[in-house]
């Protein structure tokens, strides 16, 4: 599931150069095409997070997959930007609601909360690889004179797959403690979580770690491009055959490294100190946004892509304390708060990117400028993190009640 949300969300940044040539659209507006389906993830996290708690894990994840699988094969008429644009905010809405029924499920699968962030990193691991895959494939289609749009009726097979899949499947069993556990199961108690200083820390840091990361696979295209105005991308300013393929497959590298450092995750997050790692690896990122700006499209070109390893286990160790903050019974609901943060600032980031952009003459230099701003807001936040630590209590309270593990 995570393969095949990622295949379609991770691909806009190389449907956006079509879009915009075979549509006549704006920078702002193209970026509609991510920020929409992101807007769509938040509502349908927010709203609906509850019903993988109410109807089960099982049930929530076989509704959004249906939803997700028809707005893929209506892309087989789907000619026009408005449509377009529409069906891509549905396939969002339906995302929120199986992704809220798989990160639910995880935790009924995990024995501790430290195997769950292992877990989580391996889930986001697959995400990686959809992410590698997606690209291409536009990128294969387009060179065979096949429209983009394929690429939504192929995940449209793959998600028929796996709603038989999904019925078939036997689920891990959750038994609820209690009547008020149950009563607790509400839209009303998704939005008190906003209340929780645990939900609404992972939150804020999931919306600003996504607002950086998706100015590479949303904008770095663009901003690699040598001549911005041109109708067909040109990559002449770089000196050497190598630097152009790897200008040409930038966000392929990328998503490469952010997979293989999400498996390498699996082990990190295991044996090492989480807090530790994410502030290191959030210092960098900041780092090879600042050097890439200063040095130009040469040095970008580098250390753009480079992000993906120091990116790879923020956002799944995020979403993995975060919900485990919570007992078993509010997964859903929690980490539907967590997913409309983090598609919030999917949505938000790249549209005023984009804006920016525009209002500097369209360059997309000046978006990644915002993106630096966000992803120094995260530093910020993770280094306050690891030096005050504020969860230990709380995991080790959880740790305790819903996993019968003491320290």
């Amino acid at each position: 599931m995570f393969m095949m949300f990622a295949m379609t969300s991770d691909s806009v940044g190389e449907i956006i150069k079509e879009v915009k040539v075979a549509f006549d659209v704006t920078n702002a507006q193209a970026s509609l095409m991510h920020s929409l389906p992101m807007l769509g993830i938040a509502m349908s996290g927010l709203f609906l997070g509850f019903l993988a708690d109410k109807l089960g894990r099982k049930t929530t994840i076989i509704m959004g997959l249906s939803v997700f699988g028809l707005a893929c094969y209506a892309f087989l008429v789907a000619n026009d930007f408005i449509f377009i644009v529409s069906l891509m905010t549905l396939s969002g809405i339906a995302v929120g609601i199986f992704k809220t029924g798989a990160l639910a499920l995880i935790g009924d699968i995990s024995s501790s909360t430290k195997q769950h962030t292992a877990t989580m990193n391996g889930a986001e691991a697959f995400f990686g690889v959809g992410a590698i895959i997606g690209p291409l494939i536009v990128a294969w289609l387009i060179h065979q004179g096949v429209a983009w749009q394929y690429l939504y009726v192929i995940a449209g097979g793959i998600c028929t797959v796996l709603i038989i899949v999904a019925v078939l499947v036997r689920y891990p069993q959750y038994v609820r403690n209690n009547k008020q556990e149950v009563e607790q199961v509400s839209l009303l108690q998704s939005f008190k979580l906003l209340k929780s200083p645990y939900a609404l820390g992972f939150s804020v840091g999931a919306f600003l770690y996504v607002a950086a990361e998706s100015a590479i696979y949303v904008w770095m295209p663009s901003y690699l491009v040598c001549d911005a105005t041109s109708l067909r991308a040109t990559y002449d300013c770089y000196t050497s055959e190598s630097a152009r393929q790897l200008a040409i497959y930038s966000v392929t590298a990328f998503f490469v490294l952010r997979a293989l450092g999400r498996f390498v995750g699996i082990w990190m997050m295991s044996r090492l100190n989480w807090a530790l790692v994410l502030m290191l690896f959030s210092g960098a990122i900041v780092l090879c946004f600042t050097l890439g700006l200063a040095g130009g499209k040469q040095v970008a070109l580098y250390l753009f892509p480079l992000t993906g390893i120091f990116m790879s286990v923020i956002y799944p160790t995020f979403n993995s304390k975060g919900i485990s903050c919570f007992p078993k019974h509010q997964h859903g609901s929690v980490a539907g708060v967590i997913l409309f943060f983090t598609a919030a600032g999917a949505a938000a980031g790249p549209f005023i990117m984009g804006v920016v952009s525009d209002a500097m003459g369209g360059d997309a230099k000046y978006g990644f400028m915002v993106a630096t701003g966000f992803a120094s807001l995260l530093f910020v936040g993770l280094l306050y993190n690891y030096l005050a630590n504020p969860t230990t209590r709380r995991l080790a309270e959880i740790e305790a009640e819903d996993y019968g593990v003491t320290h």
